[in-house]
């Protein structure tokens, strides 16, 4: 499947599948973007994509990012509805600061990754009473 995408700064490659087993692409910062210290922080991805219909883009970084800048997600992941895809909804990838000093992330640098995924879209159906209880908040095990 082809999926539409406009990079900002053309110096910085198209995200890519860095091997063939890859579910992310990589996403790379368009600017030199300082985050504070227990600060969060937005850095620019360089990208606009228009995720095809039926489908949402999900950002996460990179699982080296943590231990090597000190920096996770403020919420896990991040959404990105199919209709985000206006020439100004450049793609960015909001970071926490977890450290005492400022972090760097260096223009080019790749940060975080993107993944597409299918999803539905379902009706409520609301009802007066539920089954049986399975047990308590993460309990199952």
């Amino acid at each position: 499947m082809k999926v539409k995408i406009k990079r900002l700064d053309k110096s910085i490659p198209l995200p890519i599948y860095q091997t063939k087993g890859s579910v992310g692409f990589d996403i790379s910062a368009r600017e030199d973007t300082i985050v504070p210290p227990k600060s969060v922080g937005i850095i620019p991805g360089n990208i606009i994509v228009e995720t095809p219909p039926g489908y949402m883009l999900l950002l996460a970084l990179r699982s080296s990012t943590p231990r090597k800048k000190g920096l996770h997600k403020p919420h896990g992941i991040g959404v990105i509805d199919n209709d985000y895809r206006g020439e100004k909804d450049e793609i960015g990838i909001q970071v926490f600061n977890s450290t005492d000093s400022e972090v760097k992330v260096e223009k080019g640098e790749r940060i975080g990754q993107g993944i597409f995924v299918k999803v539905d879209k379902f009706e409520w159906d609301e009802v007066e009473q539920m089954g049986e209880s399975r047990g308590g908040f993460g309990s199952t095990g």
